[in-house]
């Protein structure tokens, strides 16, 4: 199978993905009471689409970790397990023109902006058809061609990066939103503090989302952050501020069509805080020791995935069959991105600094 095929593939699953903002319901006679009012803006194919893009993230990510135990991927990997709701939910608001920045824990929001499993399992790999040319690895999936400007090793790297293409934007007079994902240990430091500030003073249309899956490597919230909710320094800088259940599609989605409609308004930023979790350690070389068992398993009783099977068949989106449909398809997806990533070849000695330095 060759990237050709790949590319048309991806495309064809992601743009239904995206569509997600301007689609217009199937089906108005469904019960209004019991259906979460975002879902009249969406269409039932884009909501099966949207599950299915949360299936990917997380048959992408089990799938690399199992490749890690084999030795196919070396160095770390930081996993989003469990947060597939929060970067869906955020990415199916956004046109393709809109931009993104990621974190070192930045899987989830590439594939939901739209990147190709293949081309992302080659760059763990070490191969030449990765998205850096097998240089980056885990860390540094990008993908402009998506809005994607790429994950960031460094703790709240992305927050700065965000507001300066968001100012790029407003000087075009493009009426983009730039989308920034971070996480909650980002929120104590001072870049997240110079970001809000700057975007709030300039209106720039940023859309500022705090992932809060509890933990900063081993460090709680509750030991590090001052405040309740990190939703509630969004008053220090003049913008709207809410908390919403990370693990909810459906209210992730709200939230972020109201953030992404005020921004692209010209009205300024907004700071959404998904409460979620990583079901998952910070990184591959966790033990795991500062949680309970007991903490975990509530988690996973909460899984995003499962909610949101439930709720598109018991409002009719999707039945079973389709939802069995769905997970096989994106088996053979992931099994055909692991071939492709296997059978890339790898880069060459001759050729090691090649697109590490700029000319």
């Amino acid at each position: 199978m060759g990237l050709e095929d790949v590319t048309l593939r991806e495309k064809s699953v992601a743009s239904g993905v995206r569509q997600l903002g301007r689609a217009r319901p199937q089906n108005p006679s469904r019960d209004a009471v019991s259906m979460p009012s975002v879902y009249r803006r969406l269409s039932a194919e884009s909501l099966r689409q949207a599950l299915r893009k949360m299936h990917l993230i997380r048959r992408f990510e089990e799938s690399a970790e199992d490749a890690y135990m084999r030795g196919l991927v070396h160095g770390t990997m930081h996993l989003s397990i469990g947060q597939e709701a929060s970067a869906v939910g955020i990415c199916a608001t956004l046109e393709p023109t809109d931009y993104m920045t990621s974190t070192h824990r930045g899987h989830g929001h590439s594939i939901a902006k739209g990147a190709q499993v293949a081309r992302m399992f080659a760059e763990f790999f070490g191969k030449e058809d990765g998205y850096c040319r097998g240089r980056g690895g885990s860390m540094h999936i990008a993908d402009v061609s998506t809005g994607n400007l790429g994950a960031n090793g460094i703790v709240g790297g992305g927050l700065p990066i965000a507001v300066g293409v968001a100012l790029s934007m407003k000087k075009q007079r493009r009426s983009c939103v730039v989308v920034s994902f971070f996480g909650d240990g980002a929120n104590n430091e001072g870049a997240f503090h110079e970001a809000l500030n700057m975007a709030s003073i300039w209106k720039l249309p940023v859309v500022f989302v705090c992932e809060n899956n509890g933990y900063g490597m081993s460090t709680s919230t509750e030991r590090s952050t001052a405040v309740k909710d990190v939703a509630e320094r969004a008053c220090a800088y003049s913008m709207p501020g809410i908390v919403v259940d990370g693990n909810d599609f459906a209210a992730v989605a709200q939230a972020a069509f109201d953030a992404v409609e005020r921004a692209r308004r010209g009205d300024g930023p907004s700071l959404i805080e998904s409460k979620t979790y990583r079901i998952r350690g910070h990184s591959r070389s966790d033990r795991n020791r500062y949680r309970t068992k007991e903490e975990i398993e509530a988690w996973l009783a909460r899984d995003p995935i499962v909610a949101f099977e439930r709720e598109l068949a018991r409002l009719g989106f999707v039945s079973k069959s389709g939802i069995e449909a769905i997970r096989t398809d994106v088996e053979c997806e992931i099994a055909e991105a692991i071939a492709f990533a296997k059978a890339s070849p790898a880069p060459s000695v001759e050729e090691l600094t090649r697109y590490v330095y700029s000319d």
